[in-house]
């Protein structure tokens, strides 16, 4: 899947929070997401930034369903999984024996297969911590980080019942 087909499937709430989270945490990764987004829809910035927040994020989210703004989409849901949701990447990486430093980053190249039954079992782990439609989204876009995804990943995603967009 690639990163606007998962924000065609994420809720407005979760793109909400995500928006939110840069908005008050980091105020430029913000500013330069709409820029980004803007500048992607040949709009001036200006325009975007004068509305409301809620409708700023709701047309960012419109934004980031297009295919022409996958780049931006998949840096702004890599970087806040590595700043807002720190601790599901180090339960995944652990769970699957990925070697990371501990805050999620991982030490030297991703692997080339991953053990199903250690996704499975991760899956359990998340779940008893996460929410379904955060670890869902967290599984899909984990998957982008590998050109064709994981076998083992796609086919959890597809068969488990428990990971389903809401």
């Amino acid at each position: 899947m690639k990163a606007y087909e998962i924000y065609q499937n994420l809720s407005d709430e979760l793109v909400h929070e995500i928006f939110m989270f840069f908005r008050n945490e980091d105020r430029a990764f913000y500013s330069g997401a709409i820029s980004s987004l803007a500048q992607n829809r040949k709009l001036r910035p200006q325009i975007i930034v004068k509305k409301p927040v809620a409708e700023q994020i709701k047309w960012a989210h419109k934004t980031l369903k297009l295919k022409s703004t996958e780049d931006v989409g998949l840096h702004l849901f890599q970087t806040w999984f590595m700043e807002a949701k720190v601790d599901l990447l180090v339960d995944f990486c652990d769970a699957v024996d990925i070697e990371h430093n501990g805050a999620g980053v991982v030490k030297g190249s991703l692997p080339e297969t991953l053990d199903e039954e250690k996704v499975k079992a991760s899956i359990n782990t998340l779940l008893e911590k996460y929410s379904a439609p955060l670890v869902t989204f967290y599984l899909n876009a984990f998957n982008t980080q590998r050109v064709g995804g994981w076998e083992s990943i796609s086919n959890v995603l597809s068969t488990d019942e428990r990971l389903v967009w809401s």
